[in-house]
């Protein structure tokens, strides 16, 4: 028997997002199809690479296909007129801003597992360094040399265990050596980072934020499309007070929140086998209450973190008996960031008569 197109967006029609609650039909996440024999081929509107939670609704694509007879042959492309930018950083598909109120809440740890448990799943991931006055990217995850240039001028990230990373502390002669710069310049080192590195095609790239609410939050607001954003914190009241400030900014300026992650929420005596709260407990639940936005994850206070002679971020050592708990946050914020995007896009979709079947370009293939 064959299968129309049409009867094969009937079935689509019955395949549910599990995060968003509708079908994929609906959300307009089905650019194309096409027919050609026993086999399928469908364009997909994600864009949120080796989340698993896409490539699960991904496989139940291919199942509601296969009980068609068909073969199916699943791409991912979206479009400009899905509200993506193309403009600004067309080879990137992601950009996430890792961000906190105050300093010393973990916010570079954060950023620096996620780039590299991202890129451990499989993803194409650059890291910026955007702290200029304390570039400590490098320390967690050192590169593997020396930035390049190219023929163009355009610097060309080095690469640390698979991420191409972007740092100050890269640029400087000695680890050690200040950053003296003032307003202007640190805003002509940043609009630098964002519009002469050659970052190649990314599918995410971690832009490591300096903590508070200063012009280089406000300049990469006003140059980039951010996807999302992570904002570090710990239970401690300062630094709860100033998360919020910082949440109320990127609202502000209408830059998506993913959520907060909760830095230091506890400790695991070795010795008494007692959790402890050195911290305090609770202070990101009441910021989600408040402000209804997710709580990502909690991280303990653990050795493991902040080592100098560590020479891999935790979610790269396999002995370390808090790698899961990383590895866990890292697939929340990748899911975190698929939901977003595929809601922008059900959010952007044109209203169509019930008999029309939604299509939309698929020419431009990755």
């Amino acid at each position: 028997m064959t299968v129309t197109e049409s009867e094969l967006m009937d079935r689509l029609a019955e395949v549910e997002d599990p995060q968003v609650g509708d079908d994929i039909v609906s959300m307009n996440l089905v650019n194309d199809v096409e027919i050609d024999g026993e086999d399928a081929t469908l364009s997909l509107a994600f864009n949120t690479p080796y989340s698993p939670a896409e490539m699960e609704l991904g496989d139940r694509i291919r199942e509601a296909v296969t009980e068609l007879g068909l073969e199916p042959s699943l791409r991912a492309q979206v479009d400009a007129d899905h509200g993506f930018d193309v403009e600004v950083l067309p080879s990137v598909r992601n950009v996430i801003a890792v961000a906190s109120g105050k300093g010393g809440v973990g916010k570079t740890t954060v950023a620096a597992n996620l780039a590299a448990g991202l890129n451990d799943l499989g993803a194409r991931v650059g890291l910026l360094d955007a702290d200029i006055h304390g570039p400590n990217v490098p320390t967690i995850l050192p590169p593997d040399g020396e930035p390049g240039v190219t023929p163009d001028g355009e610097m060309v990230p080095a690469r640390s265990g698979g991420v191409m990373v972007m740092s100050m502390g890269q640029l400087t002669r000695e680890s050690d050596d200040p950053a003296i710069l003032r307003g202007p310049m640190v805003n002509n080192v940043m609009m630098k980072f964002f519009n002469d590195v050659e970052w190649g095609r990314l599918d995410y790239l971690i832009i490591d934020l300096p903590p508070g609410t200063g012009d280089a939050s406000l300049n990469l607001l006003q140059s980039i499309p951010v996807t999302g954003t992570v904002i570090v914190t710990t239970p401690q009241e300062m630094a709860v007070a100033d998360a919020r400030k910082g949440l109320r900014m990127f609202e502000e300026h209408d830059a998506p929140i993913l959520g907060l992650v909760e830095n230091m929420s506890s400790f695991h005596c070795p010795s008494c086998g007692d959790e402890h709260d050195p911290f305090g407990r609770g202070g990101a639940e009441e910021i989600t209450e408040d402000y209804g936005v997710s709580l990502l994850g909690t991280l303990p206070i653990h050795p493991d973190f902040g080592t100098e002679d560590r020479d891999a971020p935790v979610i790269r050592d396999e002995e370390s008996d808090i790698r899961a708990i990383v590895q866990g946050l890292v697939e929340d914020i990748a899911d975190r960031i698929g939901e977003m995007n595929r809601q922008r896009v059900a959010d952007n979709a044109p209203t169509l008569p019930e008999d029309e079947v939604p299509t939309g370009p698929d020419d431009r293939s990755e």
